[in-house]
């Protein structure tokens, strides 16, 4: 069950503009007039013990709250000051509160933005562009423009004490504004991020139509700005395009309106009745309401009402016609609420589905890399390539690491090693280590740590002989140096490692005086005062059972092992490796096959596993029979090579049926490999395999051309010469 993470809260039911697309005021769903207008300090309460044991219960780390309404400014500073503190009295014990609002952005007067900075809440306020464009819906009840007023409260919330507030502008879409026009006006008021709104709709109650004969109006829209957006150099977020750029690359969806991620919100409204997301109200009278409220019901109840489970279900929850698209994971079938019909209920394509798939397959399109790379030819230049990715990631990381001695000392002196022709080498070294890339990736999403980058630049100064000392606050009691091995220390805190040709230099703030750690190889330990040194086994491959960021297989990883398992895991490659070589000689100079440079013992039963964004990783079970280790070996080593050509290049337009396509015809290639062997040959398997990879490369040829890339259209000629091969055909 998808735990609730985001609260919707509403505070004021009544609004001081009267926007007539407004989901709560003048679609299906009237409950507001029912409701009180402003939330009571006894629900409020209620609200946040109920939310506070549901995130206690569930160990949440955060909850989101966001204050909203009608126009939630409307309660006053005096309210807003005691909502604020109810709530961060109740809930800071238990989690970390993110508290948040959205406004029409009239009433950010100075003596509200001081509540707001008092307790930190992030501010998104709803504007629609440029003052034509804005004042087409968002009138206030005498039909006057709010305009000059919302853009008033934005310079407000815009000044430097309050600028950490401003979270970003939220936009809806009409198609009669100038895209372009709309989208510049909102980029000159420097929002953080923006968030383009399409209309609430459904089959019942369509969308507006468009100027144009254009079957896709809201597409062409929507891509004029994704092409303004990119001239700019993409300078905010924009939630819709970061989502689709993020699931069209394997990411995770960031809007609730587009991908398949299961809800995780909840709105309480002014009664204190707990109900699904507003957009429902477009639906029908009720759509939204789920019976519970605060004062008789838990966030847990209301996780398992049905209305909510409706939207836990991934691609399962979609319906038929969207299962059938080739854009579903960026798409998700739209806003639950867009695919409503009085006939089917919600088991249909959004309302916009024909704008959603034109918009998706839009962006693919522009983002696709077309370029033939060598790297489809030649494993080195993949190598090197993997490498470039690896330092880009940090590069990255380092444009947005916040500012900090630490992490300032420690890039200065990897840049040092770099620059140094001596030193490169044991940098390269580290870099292509399969889990600095999973360490990366893990972190990505958070603040740049030292406590990350640390650690790598010892590791390579250590391994390039280069004298280096860098000190940064550790946040266990465990170092990883990674490719060499770990130090336990005494704890977590402060720590100073100097780096130099007699081994490691290690002062710790809890441990007393520097005490001196020499390095070795070999599986055996050594000690120094309260320091301990740990190496790894550096035989070939390297067995790594200790990294931290090891754990990226499908499958518990085992260890740290003792000596003597890790000496009977080393014997268990060894026959591995020499029953491998016996079978199938020259495997390891076969140009379709990445050969593994890290080994991770896996828990047993867990059979032979390459590992997820760690590449040349590969997971062996501690238990692993020889003869599976043979079958499966040069299969995955296959179709390592093919994930690390994707990580590097496009291969077909993102989204694209090439890709999937593409995808079962290196499969079904790689299992006919692993099916048939000169010791134990399987004819059948092998048969149905080449089978397999025949019909996936003949629907490949059959798309448009445009699908693949001149990489993709390489990896391609490479895999019928293969199959040709393989099943003895010529031509």
């Amino acid at each position: 069950m998808t735990q609730i993470q985001e609260l919707v809260l509403k505070i004021h039911s009544r609004c001081n503009i009267a926007c007539d697309h407004c989901y709560m005021y003048e679609l299906a769903d009237q409950s507001w007039k029912s409701r009180p207008t402003v939330i009571s300090e006894d629900t409020v309460t209620h609200v946040a013990q109920r939310l506070s044991s549901y995130a206690e219960a569930h160990r949440l780390e955060s909850v989101s709250v966001i204050l909203h309404g009608g126009e939630p400014l409307l309660v006053g500073p005096g309210r807003l000051r005691g909502i604020c503190s109810e709530l961060t009295r109740i809930l800071s014990p238990v989690t970390t509160l993110d508290l948040r609002m959205h406004t029409n952005g009239m009433l950010l007067h100075r003596p509200q933005l001081e509540v707001l900075r008092e307790f930190g809440v992030k501010v998104g306020v709803s504007l629609d562009g440029d003052r034509p464009a804005n004042d087409r819906h968002r009138l206030d009840r005498r039909g006057r423009s709010s305009y000059d007023k919302v853009l008033a409260g934005i310079e407000r919330l815009r000044a430097p004490e309050y600028r950490h507030l401003y979270m970003g502008l939220l936009c809806t879409v009409d198609i009669k504004n100038d895209p372009v026009a709309v989208h510049d006006a909102l980029t000159a008021l420097d929002p953080p991020a923006i968030d383009y709104l399409l209309p609430h709709s459904t089959w019942d109650s369509p969308p507006p139509p468009g100027i144009t004969d254009s079957p896709t109006p809201y597409a062409e829209w929507l891509l004029r700005i994704f092409d303004r957006w990119e001239e700019q150099g993409r300078p905010m977020k924009v939630r819709t395009f970061d989502s689709v750029l993020s699931t069209l690359r394997g990411g995770p969806p960031l809007t609730e309106a587009m991908g398949l991620a299961p809800s995780d919100l909840a709105v309480v409204e002014t009664d204190g009745g707990i109900e699904g997301a507003d957009s429902l109200k477009v639906a029908y009278d009720g759509a939204p309401a789920t019976g519970y409220d605060v004062f008789q019901h838990g966030f847990e109840e209301y996780a398992g009402h049905p209305g909510v489970q409706a939207r836990q279900s991934g691609i399962e929850g979609v319906s038929e016609t969207c299962r059938r698209c080739p854009v579903v994971e960026s798409c998700g079938g739209g806003l639950y609420a867009h695919r409503y019909s009085g006939e089917r209920g919600f088991d249909n394509p959004s309302v916009f589905c024909a704008d959603l798939r034109a918009f998706v397959e839009g962006v693919a399109e522009r983002i696709t890399e077309r370029a033939l790379t060598p790297a489809v030819h030649d494993l080195d230049e993949l190598a090197f390539a993997q490498g470039e990715l690896t330092r880009d990631l940090l590069r990255l990381m380092n444009d947005r690491a916040a500012p900090d001695d630490d992490w300032a000392e420690a890039w200065q002196a990897l840049l040092r090693l770099d620059a140094d022709d001596r030193a490169a080498p044991g940098l390269d070294a580290v870099l292509a280590h399969p889990y600095t890339r999973a360490a990366l990736r893990l972190a990505w999403g958070g603040p740049a740590q030292p406590a990350l980058l640390a650690p790598l630049v010892v590791a390579s100064a250590v391994r390039s002989g280069a004298g280096t000392t860098l000190a940064w606050e550790h946040p266990a009691a465990v170092l990883h140096l990674p490719t060499l091995g770990t130090l336990e220390l005494p704890g977590p805190g402060r720590v100073e490692v100097t780096a130099d040709a007699d081994g490691l230099l290690v002062r710790h703030e809890g441990g007393g005086d520097e005490v001196r750690v020499p390095l070795g190889g070999g599986g055996a330990g050594s000690s120094s005062g309260a320091v301990r040194w740990n190496p790894l086994d550096h035989g070939r491959p390297l067995v790594d059972d200790a990294d931290p960021f090891r754990d990226c297989f499908a499958a518990p990883v085992a260890g740290p092992l003792s000596p003597g398992e890790r000496d009977e895991f080393r014997a268990l490659l060894t026959r591995c490796y020499a029953l491998l070589d016996e079978r199938r000689p020259g495997w390891r100079g076969d140009p379709h096959t990445c050969v593994a440079t890290v080994v991770t013992p896996l828990s047993k039963g867990a059979g032979v596993q390459l590992g997820r964004h760690a590449p040349g990783a590969l997971g062996v079970a501690v238990d692993a029979e020889p003869e599976e280790f043979v079958r499966q070996l040069p299969r995955l080593g296959r179709l390592a090579r093919l994930a690390a050509l994707r990580e590097t290049t496009d291969l077909a337009v993102p989204g694209s049926p090439a890709g999937r396509l593409l995808d079962e015809a290196s499969e079904a290639l790689a299992s006919a490999c692993g099916e048939c062997d000169s010791h134990s040959p399987d004819t059948d398997g092998h048969a149905v395999a080449l089978k397999e990879a025949h019909r996936a490369l003949t629907e490949l040829a059959a798309q448009p051309e445009r699908q693949l890339t001149g990489t993709g259209a390489a990896l391609c000629a490479q895999l019928w010469a293969e199959w040709r091969e393989k099943s003895g055909r010529h031509g």
